[in-house]
């Protein structure tokens, strides 16, 4: 493989020194940009375009053409994998995603289809290798996964949900039922993220976005202990280099403990929590990821600068920090906002790492 000419990202993650502190975005190639706008269009729509490799690959490198991210992200969704499982994924236009099947019975669940990887999502395979060959070098890809627990809402609920109520029925219920489905995708997350990390992803994230929406004693049984299990099975080295494991829940940080002793080399933060007392919590075990407020890129260049040199001070000296946002940033920002947040992170955190 090419040699990777910007290796930031990768040596923050395992708290080795850096130049500048890295910077990617959740959602970087997404709406927001009208090229992605464009490329969508072309493609018909977004799940044609998530399993062109040849489109997703376009979209994939669309940021990378305007800003100067220290990473990539494989473009692709969480739902794949329920797609896989014969749920049957589709998209209503301002309702979000929904499945034509839902799973709400022990038989539902033992009727799943288990993904083989190289036959059911052969399409996200081949779009981490065309991407990595038209990197060629320039900054890392990040592979990713839906959480056993995220995965499982869209699952029994049909699609997105405010309140989670069949899923925590279930849960509460039939919590040998859950723990089936959730041992189920946890294997598949597995398989499907050694998949990307073979076919060339040289860091992979988990993203548990709904855990936050459990109990402490729910999120540990039922998130937690799937996502550990995950990173416990996941290849850690490849071409030569270990691959990083992030993990991120949102709304997660009453847990920065318990996240950071699964195993992974990072914990991503939402911005609900101070970077510099999670730093104090658990720095000295992983990396943190994080965590601007998305909507901070509606705010003036100097707001969004001010706030970039605010998170750069709680952090304080030395690696082990890749700036991004706390969540995905959303499809009304300015281009020239996201320019901003990120030439800025590069120029005020230098002094941060001399």
């Amino acid at each position: 493989m090419t040699e990777l000419k910007n290796d930031r990202f990768l040596r923050a993650l395992l708290r080795e020194p850096v130049d500048v502190t890295p910077v990617w975005m959740m959602r970087q190639a997404g709406r927001y940009l009208p090229e992605y706008r464009a490329s969508r269009a072309k493609a018909g729509d977004f799940m044609s375009l998530c399993k062109n490799p040849d489109l997703a690959c376009e979209v994939t490198l669309q940021p990378l053409e305007r800003f100067e991210l220290d990473a990539a992200i494989l473009f692709s969704d969480i739902l794949t994998i329920p797609d896989a499982m014969g749920l049957g994924l589709y998209f209503e236009t301002g309702e979000g995603p929904r499945f034509k099947k839902v799973v709400r019975t022990l038989a539902d669940v033992e009727s799943l289809h288990q993904p083989v990887i190289k036959d059911d999502l052969d399409y996200v395979v081949n779009a981490v290798s065309v991407i990595r060959r038209e990197l060629n070098g320039r900054v890392p890809l990040i592979g990713f996964s839906g959480s056993p627990w995220t995965l499982a809402t869209y699952m029994v609920e049909g699609g997105s949900s405010k309140d989670f109520r069949e899923a925590k029925k279930m849960m509460f219920c039939e919590p040998q039922t859950m723990h089936l489905l959730l041992d189920k995708l946890a294997t598949c997350v597995i398989d499907y993220l050694n998949a990307q990390i073979d076919a060339g992803a040289q860091a992979v994230q988990i993203f548990d976005t709904w855990g936050g929406a459990l109990s402490d004693r729910d999120y540990q049984e039922f998130s937690l202990s799937y996502m550990q299990k995950i990173v416990a099975g996941l290849k850690r080295e490849s071409e030569g280099r270990r691959v990083p494991v992030i993990l991120f829940t949102k709304n997660g940080g009453q847990w920065l403990e318990s996240i950071a002793a699964a195993g992974a080399d990072a914990v991503g933060l939402d911005w609900t929590t101070d970077i510099g007392l999670a730093r104090q919590r658990i720095g000295s075990k992983v990396a943190l990821q994080g965590n601007m407020d998305p909507t901070m890129l509606y705010a003036t260049p100097e707001r969004i600068r001010q706030e970039v040199e605010t998170i750069l001070g709680r952090y304080g000296k030395g690696s082990g920090h890749v700036f991004n946002l706390g969540h995905g940033i959303t499809p009304e920002v300015d281009p020239e906002n996201a320019r901003v947040f990120i030439d800025a992170v590069h120029e005020l955190s230098a002094k941060y790492h001399n």
